[in-house]
């Protein structure tokens, strides 16, 4: 029993870290107004392949892996919307520099 918990408490310190690890671009994205540096490719890409984290963490009943993933989705979501959002700005500003 004292290893199963070694290796939970494990688990949850892997989600925490790789989890806030998406943070720092989320407010780097959100100050800058710019999501340039950000790939939309590998996010969506990134996006899918936590989506399908989740589900074999569901059905292995990992609470780690569903937790994280879940935030983490949450987190690249949001800077994958922000970079969408940022370049449509950008591309309508130019467009009324123009005209």
């Amino acid at each position: 029993m004292q290893n199963f918990i070694s290796i939970e408490s494990i688990g949850y310190m892997a989600a925490v870290l790789t989890t806030i690890a998406f943070v720092p671009q989320l407010i780097k994205t959100w100050v800058s107004k710019s999501a340039d540096d950000v790939s939309l490719v590998m996010f969506i890409l990134f996006i899918t392949g936590v989506i399908l984290w989740c589900i074999y963490g569901w059905e292995i009943h990992a609470f780690p892996v569903i937790i994280a993933n879940i935030v983490t989705c949450i987190l690249a979501t949001l800077i994958l919307s922000l970079k969408i959002y940022f370049e449509n700005f950008e591309n309508e500003t130019k467009k009324k520099d123009v005209q």
